[in-house]
């Protein structure tokens, strides 16, 4: 009988991390295949258009459409300065005088005498790519971007916020079922990537942010803390672009939730070791979990720990990653073989399992990984 089964986290001291780096839109690639980068290396860069602004010139000068080209000062193409003239339009010997300004720098894209309006394109905006991983390149994607190779650690956690950072780890709580607080913190830690047991709080997150702490790697979180440090509710939308100091990764879910042990002990082995990390997730299609990558750590081990290859079965520890148990550990009791139908009246596969607090609750099968007890 065929089994399914959902990988867990990966949580290993060696393995092969490819990322690839590509940019918006097609632009220009500034390394070669086999070059050696570090995180802040510029490996592609290219401009996004500005911003169209639209100046209706036949209505502030008070003429009519098909005349404005007698007044312009600028011909299509011309570059001009915020409060550069562009139009002027005299009457009784000079003595009543119109004139239209630029409203921002740029460059006059349209001069149109069906509207009367002339079509300014402020400057592009400059955008770069950096290699985010210390590696070598393994792939050039002509004028789109490269893919980065590099051997070393790797942690994902089930949740996170912000973007990508690079920092120094350090273990600042003595135990996965520690609380990290502000008191954690040290006026030291400025790019540091702190490590909390069970939960942290909203405090040392602010307290990690004015010392110019870069990231921050723990158990749980309260929902209500992360709201308020977040500013705002995040809602099922992908995280990852959040304006804020200090990336925040959860590797077991919401609440205080202990650190697996097996995560917790190999933070401790990277204490001291530079990191890239990034707290994008996504929790629905196209999973995205957030990430903790150390490259170049030497494994004392040769067991990759990278998938759980056995099948769902009673007995097997899981976590839930959907609502509304989401981040939850429990046990699979049962694995019914017939299909049923769910609150979305969708048929599929289900399994029952139980809560840490002795509930049995029933998900889909779709809706758990595996993880190691």
């Amino acid at each position: 009988m065929a089994h399914a089964y959902t990988p867990g986290l990966k949580v290993t001291e060696r393995a092969m991390i490819t990322k690839t780096r590509r940019l918006p839109i097609l632009g220009e690639v500034l390394v070669e295949k086999g070059q050696a980068v570090s995180p802040d290396t510029i490996v592609a860069r290219t401009n996004i258009p500005g911003n169209p602004q639209t100046v209706n010139v036949a209505n502030i000068l008070g003429v009519d459409p098909d005349d404005i080209a007698d007044f312009m000062k600028k011909k299509e193409g011309d570059s001009v300065k915020k409060g550069e003239l562009l139009a002027e339009y005299k009457s009784f010997f000079g003595l009543i005088r119109h004139h239209v300004e630029s409203p921002t720098d740029g460059t006059i894209e349209m001069i149109s005498t069906v509207t009367g309006q002339v079509t300014l394109r402020e400057p592009p905006v400059p955008i770069e790519i950096d290699a985010y991983i210390e590696g070598v390149v393994e792939e050039i994607l002509p004028r789109e971007g490269v893919v980065v190779k590099t051997e070393g650690a790797f942690i994902q956690g089930i949740f996170g916020v912000g973007g990508e950072a690079q920092g120094v780890i350090r273990v600042a709580v003595e135990g996965p079922n520690d609380v990290l607080d502000a008191d954690a913190v040290r006026p030291d830690d400025k790019g540091k990537i702190l490590v909390g047991g069970s939960l942290v709080t909203a405090e040392a997150i602010k307290r990690a942010g004015q010392v110019g702490a870069t990231g921050i790697v723990a158990g749980g979180i309260i929902d209500t803390e992360l709201i308020e440090y977040l500013g705002f509710d995040i809602g099922v939308a992908i995280t990852g672009h959040e304006d804020i100091p200090v990336t925040v990764i959860i590797t077991e879910g919401f609440g205080r939730m202990r650190m697996a042990d097996r995560t917790f002990n190999l933070l401790k082995k990277l204490d001291g070791f530079k990191a890239s990390i990034n707290g994008a997730t996504q929790i629905r299609a196209g999973v995205m979990r957030p990430e903790i990558i150390v490259p170049g750590y030497e494994a004392e081990s040769t067991d990759e720990g990278l998938d759980i290859t056995a099948g769902l079965v009673p007995g097997t520890p899981i976590r839930i990653i959907r609502e509304p148990y989401f981040g939850m550990l429990a046990e699979i009791v049962e694995l019914p073989p017939e299909l049923e139908v769910i609150e979305s009246e969708a048929k599929v596969r289900i399994l029952r399992a139980r809560l840490e607090d002795g509930r049995v609750v029933t998900v889909p099968r779709a809706n758990v990984e595996i993880i190691e007890s």
